[in-house]
């Protein structure tokens, strides 16, 4: 969004690259801001940077302010398939954590994006007016996927927005004066630290990928439907998930082959156990 890009150009262009014309940069330039970056910054987070400071110089490009580039930016190579879960007892200890926090805000809105799979940025514009409490749906203003969506308030997202403190700013999880937040790490990672998980854990992206696996692992939830409560665009985005779907059907399976196997060694309790 644009509050996300003033974000990071504030943060991360302007300090080395504020003050140069587009088209005095060099690929030296951009190699070196971008080495710079990945000293500290994950590989995700640089190429939205780099990709931030490409559309301004194509923009600029574009409405003849700066002649074109004779050089493409490079961007890091990010691994977007990686799918994050959280072990049972890893999640009780999440869930705890998020208790127990004194930052309320910090924690309804890690529990709203387990609980709903929401992304980051979805949550940050998430308003009150997004919320319809009378027919259960949330509507996602412009979700990554594209057009604007709805997904369904389901009851435990309903409880805690019921709870939810409310403030005079129109968004659910208001920054600095009421204003859109743009941030809200530093509060998430405390909460991730005293749960003990894992440092490689990503708690916003990890939350979303943990509601889509317990969804996915259940087998009562076909990829289609996944697909359309995760707001993603193609049916190749879900299918990260579908070898816990197989798994869940194949337990189905396997608990179908011990129960007639019983049936055939005269062990008759135990199905008609299941059949009441």
């Amino acid at each position: 969004g644009l509050v996300t890009d003033e974000n990071r150009f504030h943060k991360h262009i302007q300090p080395s690259l504020g003050d140069r014309q587009p088209h005095t940069l060099t690929p030296f330039d951009v190699d070196r801001l971008r080495l710079t970056l990945l000293k500290t910054r994950k590989p995700g987070t640089v190429k939205n940077v780099l990709e931030l400071l490409r559309r301004l110089i194509n923009f600029a490009a574009k409405k003849h302010l700066c002649p074109t580039p004779s050089f493409t930016i490079e961007m890091p190579k990010v691994n977007n398939l990686k799918t994050e879960d959280l072990t049972p007892e890893q999640l009780a200890r999440l869930l705890e954590a998020m208790d127990q926090d004194s930052n309320l805000q910090a924690a309804h809105f890690m529990k709203l994006a387990l609980f709903t799979g929401m992304r980051r940025s979805e949550l940050f514009k998430l308003r009150w007016e997004d919320v319809d409490f009378e027919r259960n749906f949330i509507h996602i203003r412009d979700p990554k996927g594209g057009r604007d969506q709805k997904i369904p308030l389901n009851p435990e997202a309903r409880m805690l927005l019921e709870n939810h403190p409310r403030t005079e700013s129109p968004f659910v999880f208001p920054g600095r004066h009421g204003a859109q937040r743009v941030d809200i790490s530093k509060q998430v990672n405390r909460i991730k630290r005293e749960a003990g998980l894992p440092k490689d854990f990503r708690p916003l992206h990890g939350l979303r990928h943990t509601y889509a696996s317990m969804l996915a692992s259940s087998g009562q939830v076909d990829l289609y439907t996944l697909q359309k409560l995760l707001t993603h665009k193609s049916p190749a985005m879900t299918q990260r998930y579908a070898h816990l779907r197989d798994e869940a059907l194949r337990r189905a399976s396997d608990l179908a082959g011990d129960l007639l196997g019983q049936v055939r060694n005269g062990n008759h309790r135990k199905l008609a156990n299941v059949e009441e």
